[in-house]
């Protein structure tokens, strides 16, 4: 199994993959955003990325201590200076997150954070039982997981729409 809590296995992606190693590198932001434990996650990692797909990097972040993690972020310019970023708080699945939203070198990305250890949040646990089912499933399910994507279907209901699960969200973490 891919060890998906580094990047490195992206050099050897496709090429979207591939472009997304040499962006994240190339800004380090792996490595500016060490502290917070970060994982790309969603479908770029699994490859059933379509058009406008982001890099979603979690991270485990106190967000008693928000303006601190948002202060250290612009301190180490981890963001190119001509880049807009969108800040929003919110509560996701009952818990509070913050979400950053920004453009690098053509890549939608963002950065998601909740004060769970990354590789316990929803989103990393989605992607590995992803992986597990299109290992198992194979390259056609793959495709109509891509089709379904493409026609404007989120990932987990796609994966719902062809398994037959009630509740994808829930059922894709059991």
């Amino acid at each position: 199994m891919i060890d998906f809590t580094a990047i490195d296995y992206l050099k050897e992606g496709n090429e979207i993959q591939r472009k997304a190693y040499e962006v994240l590198t190339r800004y380090r932001i792996f490595e500016k955003l060490k502290a917070y434990s970060p994982v790309l996650a969603g479908t770029i990692p699994i490859g059933i990325d379509v058009e406008g797909s982001d890099l979603d990097i979690i991270c485990q972040v106190d967000l008693t201590y928000e303006e601190d993690f948002l202060d250290k972020l612009m301190f180490k310019k981890i963001f190119p200076p001509d880049v807009e970023i969108a800040v929003e708080k919110m509560m996701v699945n009952g818990e509070a997150s913050i979400i950053l939203n920004f453009m690098l070198d053509g890549f939608p990305v963002e950065i998601f954070g909740q004060d769970i250890p990354s590789v316990q949040q929803n989103a990393y646990r989605h992607m590995l039982a992803e992986y597990r089912i299109l290992k198992e499933k194979g390259d056609g399910f793959k495709q109509e997981i891509i089709q379904l994507k493409r026609k404007g279907v989120k990932t987990e209901p796609a994966f719902g729409l062809l398994l037959g699960l009630e509740d994808p969200y829930e059922d894709l973490l059991k």
